[in-house]
C-alpha cells in the first residue's frame, strides 16, 4: 500500500467526501482535496498546477477551492480561485489554515480536512448561493497524484 493510499482509511475518505457534498449542497461553489506523496516544488506552485490539472479554473463563478496535501512535505495549501478569493476576508485562509494545522499536529488528518472543507463551504454559500439549476460542475471525490 502506497503512503497515498495508506493516508486515510476508505472510512475516512468517505466521510470526508461525504462532508464536500454537505458543503456544496447550499453553494454554487465547488471544493476539491487533493493528496499527493510529495511535492517535487514549491507547495503553492504545485497546487495551483493540480487546481488548473483537476479543472476547477473552468468553474462558471471561479468560485471553486482546492485543498492540496503533500505528505511527505508535511504541507498542505488551500487555493481558492479569484471568485471566492475577492470576497472573503483577507486572512480568511490563513485563519482556515491555522485550524486545519492544529488538527495534523494531533494527527487527526480527516477531522483537519473536514473542517477545511466545512469552513470553505461556509464562506461559498454565503457568497454563492445555491440557485435553482445550479449543477455540481466537479466531482467530490478525493484525488490523488
Amino acid at each position: 500500500m502506497s503512503k497515498v493510499e495508506a493516508f486515510l482509511s476508505k472510512s475516512e475518505e468517505q466521510e470526508i467526501i461525504d462532508a464536500i457534498r454537505d458543503a456544496e449542497k447550499n453553494t454554487s461553489g465547488e471544493i476539491r482535496v487533493h493528496i499527493e506523496r510529495d511535492s517535487n516544488s514549491d507547495a503553492f506552485e504545485r497546487a495551483m498546477e493540480v487546481f488548473h490539472y483537476l479543472k476547477m479554473d473552468n468553474t462558471k463563478l471561479q468560485n471553486g477551492v482546492l485543498i492540496y496535501v503533500a505528505i511527505d512535505a508535511k504541507t498542505f495549501v488551500i487555493y481558492g480561485d479569484k471568485g471566492i478569493n475577492d470576497v472573503v476576508p483577507t486572512n480568511f485562509w490563513d485563519s482556515t489554515k491555522n485550524i486545519m494545522q492544529s488538527h495534523f499536529k494531533a494527527n487527526r488528518y480527516k477531522q483537519g480536512l473536514i473542517e477545511g472543507v466545512l469552513i470553505a463551504g461556509e464562506q461559498l454559500e454565503k457568497h454563492f448561493p445555491w440557485i435553482h439549476g445550479d449543477a455540481n460542475e466537479l466531482p467530490n471525490e478525493i484525488s490523488k497524484g
